[in-house]
C-alpha cells in the first residue's frame, strides 16, 4: 500500500461517522475495532509495554555484530521508501534541509538522495543512510529530516519516510472481501527485515533492552498510532487499553 493510499484511508477515517459498536468491546486483551470497511487488531502486549527507542543510549543498531558506539540503529540500511509520491515528498525536502543540519548535504547535492534511479530506497553513504548525521557533527547527530522537521517547527512524521517514523510499528493488511480488509497493529519482528534479520545481532523489539521507557507505547507514540488507524480509533484503543 501506497502512503497516498494510507493517507486517504486515513483522511476517510478522520472525516467518517461515528465508530459502530464492536463486537468485543469488553475484550482489552485483544481489542478489535470495527471502523467502517477496516477491522483492526492490535498487539495489546506491545502497546502496554514500556518499549521507547534507545538510539544514542545503548541501541546496538542491526549490524551482524553489536555496534553501539557506531549510533547508527535501524539507519545503517537506506530506508525503503514507500511508492513514487513518498519519494517525490522525500527529494523535496531534502532540498530544504539547511547544510547545517544535513552532514551529507554537499553528496546529496552531487550524488543525490537516492540510491538508484527508480528511487525506491535512500542512498547509504559512508556506511548508512544518507540523511543520518554521524556522532559530533556540529549541527546535531541522528536524521538530518528528523532535525529539520523540528527546526521548521513541524512533525517528523511530515518530513521522514514513512518507515522511518513508524518503527517499531508494523500493519500487516489482508484483504477480507471486495470491500473490506483487516488490519493487524503490530511490533516489527525480525522476519520483518527480510534475510538481514537472520544475521542481525539485535532486534530493539526483542529481550527487555529497550522496555526502559517511562510510560506505555500507546503513550510515548501517541502521534505516530493517531496517523496510523485516526483519532477515533485511537481513542477507543486507548480507552480499551
Amino acid at each position: 500500500m501506497v502512503l497516498t493510499e494510507l493517507r486517504q484511508r486515513y483522511d476517510r477515517r478522520m472525516t467518517s461517522a461515528p465508530l459502530p459498536a464492536p463486537f468485543d468491546a469488553e475484550d482489552s486483551a485483544n481489542p478489535v475495532i470495527v471502523d467502517g470497511e477496516v477491522t483492526w487488531n492490535f498487539d495489546a502486549e506491545f502497546l502496554r509495554s514500556n518499549w521507547t527507542c534507545i538510539w544514542g543510549r545503548g541501541c546496538l543498531g542491526i549490524h551482524n555484530d553489536p555496534s553501539e558506539e557506531l549510533q547508527q540503529g535501524c539507519c545503517s540500511v537506506g530506508a525503503e521508501l514507500d511508492g513514487e509520491d513518498e519519494s517525490r515528498m522525500i527529494s523535496a525536502l531534502a532540498a530544504m534541509v539547511d547544510p547545517s543540519l544535513f552532514q551529507f548535504h554537499d553528496a546529496a547535492i552531487e550524488g543525490g538522495v537516492f540510491a538508484n534511479e527508480k528511487a525506491t530506497n535512500t542512498r547509504v553513504v559512508d556506511g548508512a543512510c544518507i540523511f543520518l548525521n554521524r556522532p559530533g557533527f556540529a549541527g546535531g547527530a541522528g536524521c538530518a529530516l528528523h532535525l529539520a522537521a523540528i527546526e521548521a517547527g513541524e512533525s517528523p512524521t511530515e518530513w521522514k519516510p514513512s518507515v522511518c517514523w513508524q518503527l517499531p510499528i508494523k500493519i500487516d493488511w489482508v484483504e477480507t472481501s471486495p470491500t473490506t480488509e483487516t488490519a493487524t497493529l503490530r511490533r516489527w519482528s525480525r522476519a520483518d527485515w527480510g534475510d538481514e534479520g537472520e544475521t542481525m545481532a539485535w532486534c530493539c523489539t526483542e529481550g527487555d533492552r529497550a522496555y526502559v521507557g517511562d510510560r506505555p507505547v500507546i503513550d510515548s507514540l501517541a502521534e505516530e498510532l493517531v496517523e496510523l488507524v485516526g483519532n477515533e480509533v485511537f481513542v477507543e484503543l486507548k480507552r480499551r487499553l
